[in-house]
């Protein structure tokens, strides 16, 4: 009887693997047999799941937001069943800093896509990512209810203050990246950014 395949499941296996050599080497020097040996498959089963390295590599930056949204997910589970605002968009800003391999990995591979889909025509010809502003307006609305229940200043720009989160966060994980600055002190750095925007007497959640 012939094995069932799971194709989904294979297709993940590939992307696994092209995240995980791309990660050691750099995105641009790994090439499809390279992610091939990783996998432990032959080339011709990467090329029969993706015909070029630029599916691939967009089928592997879908596979990498799944992996930070689970990455997320988790953070927020270990806050408890009501975190509250703060502790969400915290949540959502350390899963994004370098902390860790995993964490160094999706902020490594993420920046070089970025890069990539400017430079190279195939990838530019596609959207980087399907919706470019959802964490903007995910970290927006939660800092306007914040404000609405008294948690956060209610001067504060709530849009202007979360795209300054999202771009210092971003700076700070490629510091982090080139042994500028710790991943305590990038966390820090945000701590106090985010006690100046949220009402005292809360308790920081555990970085």
């Amino acid at each position: 009887m012939p094995k069932h395949v799971d194709h989904e499941e294979r297709r993940a296996q590939i992307a696994d693997a092209l995240i995980q050599a791309a990660g050691r080497r750099g995105l641009h020097a790994v090439g499809m047999r390279d992610v091939a040996a990783e996998a432990g498959v032959s080339l011709r089963l990467v090329q029969y799941y993706f015909e070029t390295k630029e599916k691939l590599l967009f089928y592997g930056l879908r596979h990498l937001t799944d992996r930070f949204t689970a990455r997320v997910g988790a953070r927020l589970a270990a806050a408890g069943p009501d975190p509250g605002p703060r502790a969400m968009v915290e949540a959502l800003l350390v899963a994004s800093l370098p902390t860790d391999e995993e964490s160094r990995t999706f902020h490594l591979l993420y920046s070089s896509y970025a890069i990539l889909s400017v430079t190279n025509e195939a990838l530019a010809a596609q959207p980087f990512i399907d919706n470019p502003d959802a964490a903007e307006n995910a970290l927006t609305a939660l800092l306007q209810q914040a404000q609405e229940t008294a948690l956060a200043d209610p001067a504060v720009d709530a849009r202007m203050e979360a795209v300054s989160l999202l771009a210092m966060t971003a700076t700070m994980g490629t510091s982090i990246l080139v042994g500028q600055r710790t991943p305590e002190s990038a966390i820090a750095v945000l701590h106090h950014h985010l006690n100046r925007i949220f009402n005292s007497g809360q308790t920081p959640p555990p970085a």
